[in-house]
């Protein structure tokens, strides 16, 4: 079967209540892709339709069933030119009479599959019920194809669940709005998942609601193949599906890296009760007070030279609480043992033992990397340390091809109290595993500090969009458009501060950040050392246990919320 395959995706602006025409321009975009040699074409999210919808009664005569007259339409193209075709559409089911979004995908003997919208955004609920499907993958010619409508992709566990599925290629239709696109969530899922992703979004203004455009193609490296910006067109790429099937991500083999024996927790709801309740129920860890703080990362190269290390550490926590005002830092993977040497240290030893003094100088809670030495084993580990002393330690969970030349795996997952909220760690290759951060979260994280030592891109600019969006929505260049580890931070609703080694000559290049709960805040609540070696800090608000019911979202977690946990069965099966 050959694995180089031609791909679309469409963008098209439908009009509400002419469904015959909207068909009638979808046709004609698809058309036009087959025509230029595309097998596998996406189209977007209720493009058969509209989406501002106000209740079932007023999108009642649009809905169909599956198959039905619109996927007749689009199955004749689909045999006239060989080629696979992916349609958003409202749904009737004919059983129950319940109105679904639907992606259905169409070939040339007919419905391949469908997807019902699983998550559900704020209008959906207005006239559809949740998706019943699951996340399926659909072999076809052009590969194995798994499809997400728009807010589904907001959750790690759907791209996720895909991918263990086997999809080579994702495609997502949207009605995206409010973020200048691609969106950088549409980037992380293909990247850490390591599959390529289709996006067909919509563009234009529908009742008061600007969609933002920016359908593209993306690799499983992150990369934007093809990309339209506004306007009705169709963005074309080549696919290899066997890229796709190598399943990498910052070269290392993931998916046999992962820990389902320690993903438990997925399929739960911690946050479906109020927070408050939840976490003091039996007076068992409640969450700590929390309250304003700005948290500091540091950015340096660290030497196979503890003493110097250690130094070095103390100069740039000093100007952190000096020029920043930073309560927290957080200092690279091995920041105190190097990167190289591995002269390993005892936790407690001489090495923590001259952080807590640091830390007690300067008031500070910090967190670094070493090497730990504990008997004849050897691990990745990070230690929280504040002006009181040690808070704790955390050994590297997910090992990289470096680690398991020399270190052994942790068995368990970090997550502290201090008076700045609920901290939870991990250590550079765990944070590349989406399962990483939603634990944290699910324990009731407010902050997650992430040592790193990261070779490779994680960061795309933006050339900046001509779609329009209301201030203070940006649309123009931005040289840290996609930053992974910002994604990471947004869908779990908690503060991370991410510190990086930069060693430009070795590959490491830094970016290091302290992102904000909320990713589709404006301007964001951020901060990022772009180049070289320092400091840089952000405020993080992690207080609100004076209401009864929590409203700032690192408390409140929207995202973890509203999971749809029974579907994620997948995610803790062990192969």
């Amino acid at each position: 079967m050959p694995t180089l395959h031609k791909v679309a995706a469409v963008q098209f602006e439908p009009t509400m209540f002419e469904k015959d025409r909207n068909i009638a321009g979808l046709l004609t975009l698809v058309e036009e892709a087959a025509q230029s040699g595309a097998r596998l074409i996406v189209t977007p999210e209720m493009g058969t339709t509209g989406y501002c919808w106000f209740d079932r009664e007023e999108v009642a005569p649009f809905v169909e069933t599956i198959p039905g007259p619109t996927t007749e339409r689009f199955q004749e193209l689909a045999a006239k030119h060989d080629c696979y075709i992916v349609v958003g559409m409202p749904e009737v089911d004919a059983a129950s009479g319940l109105y679904y979004n639907s992606a259905v995908l169409v070939g040339p003997e007919g419905v391949v599959g469908k997807h019902r919208k699983t998550h559900p955004y704020i209008s959906e609920p207005k006239w559809s019920a949740p998706g019943d499907l699951g996340h399926q993958v659909f072999d076809t010619p052009v590969g194995r194809v798994a499809l997400l409508i728009c807010m589904d992709i907001h959750f790690v566990e759907t791209a996720r669940l895909a991918a263990l599925g086997g999809a080579d290629v994702i495609c997502h239709i949207s009605n995206w709005l409010a973020e200048r696109t691609p969106a950088p969530y549409w980037i992380s899922r293909a990247f850490e998942n390591g599959c390529y992703l289709i996006e067909s979004n919509r563009w234009g203004l529908e009742r008061t609601v600007q969609f933002s455009g920016g359908s593209c193609v993306i690799a499983p490296d992150g990369t934007i193949d093809a990309v339209i910006d506004g306007g009705d067109g169709v963005a074309l790429a080549e696919i290899d599906l066997d890229r796709a099937r190598e399943r990498r991500v910052f070269d290392e083999p993931v998916f046999g890296q992962r820990r389902p024996e320690l993903y438990m927790e997925l399929p739960t709801t911690t946050y479906s009760w109020n927070p408050l309740d939840f976490f003091g129920l039996y007076g068992h860890r409640p969450l700590p007070p929390g309250g304003r703080a700005r948290i500091a990362v540091a950015q340096f190269a660290p030497t196979n030279d503890s003493a110097a290390n250690l130094d070095r550490i103390e100069e740039l926590a000093l100007a952190a609480k000096r020029d920043e005002g930073a309560e927290m830092v957080v200092f690279p993977e091995r920041a105190i043992t190097g990167l190289d040497e591995l002269a390993a240290q005892a936790i407690p030893g001489p090495a923590t033992e001259r952080l807590a003094a640091i830390a007690a100088r300067h008031g500070l809670y910090i967190v670094a990397g070493l090497a730990e030495a504990d008997g004849e084993r050897r691990y990745n580990s990070a230690v929280l340390i504040g002006p009181e002393g040690r808070v704790g330690a955390y050994r590297k969970i997910h090992l990289d091809a470096k680690d398991g030349n020399w270190a052994s795996a942790g068995e368990e997952w970090g997550v502290f109290d201090t008076r700045l909220g609920r901290v939870g760690l991990l250590i550079g290759h765990d944070a590349a595993f989406p399962e990483s951060g939603r634990i944290l979260a699910l324990r009731g994280c407010d902050i997650i500090a992430c040592p790193a030592a990261i070779q490779g891109r994680f960061v795309t600019s933006h050339a900046g969009s001509k779609v329009a969006q209301n201030y203070p929505i940006p649309t123009g260049a931005d040289p840290h458009h996609w930053h992974h580890f910002r994604a990471r931070a947004g869908e779990n609703n908690v503060f991370l501060a991410f510190a990086n080694v930069i060693d430009e000559a070795r590959g490491y290049e830094g970016k290091s950040g302290v992102f904000g709960p909320d990713t589709f805040e404006f301007p964001r609540r951020e901060a990022i050392i772009a180049s070289g070696e320092g400091v840089t800090a952000s405020e993080a608000d992690t207080s609100n246990l004076d209401s009864r019911y929590p409203t700032n979202v690192v408390r409140r977690k929207d995202l973890v919320l509203m999971r749809q946990p029974h579907q994620y069965l997948e995610l803790i099966r062990r192969t």
